[in-house]
C-alpha cells in the first residue's frame, strides 16, 4: 500500500511551461488525433485512453513517442520533441489526457 504513492512521485515529470503545455496539447490532440482518433479512442492507430494504455509502463509510452515503432505508422517525434516532454505527454496519456482549451481574443 505504501509503493502506489512512491511510485507515483517517482514517475512525476515536470511540466513544462504554460504554453508550451498548450502547444503540447494541441499537437496530441490535432496530429496524434489524426491518426489514434480525434477523442484518442482508436483510428488507423490504436486507442491512447487512459485504460487502453493502463498497463503500459511510462518510460516505453515516452520511447515509442520519441523514436516510433519501425515498420508501424508510428512516426518518431524527437525532432519536434524533447525526451522530457514526450514523458509529459505519456504522463497525461496515463492519466487521461487534458482536452484542447480554445482562447479567444
Amino acid at each position: 500500500m505504501l509503493l502506489g504513492p512512491v511510485l507515483a512521485l517517482a514517475q512525476s515529470v515536470p511540466a513544462p511551461d504554460a504554453s508550451r503545455s498548450r502547444e503540447l496539447v494541441r499537437m496530441v490532440r490535432q496530429d496524434c488525433g489524426s491518426c489514434h482518433g480525434m477523442r484518442l479512442t482508436g483510428g488507423l492507430g490504436p486507442a491512447l485512453t487512459r485504460e487502453a494504455l493502463a498497463e503500459f509502463p511510462l518510460d516505453s509510452l515516452a520511447a515509442v513517442i520519441v523514436h516510433g515503432r519501425p515498420g508501424t505508422p508510428m512516426p518518431p517525434w524527437r525532432a519536434m520533441l524533447s525526451e522530457p516532454e514526450a514523458r509529459w505527454i505519456a504522463q497525461r496519456l496515463l492519466q487521461g489526457f487534458p482536452e484542447e482549451t480554445v482562447t479567444t481574443p
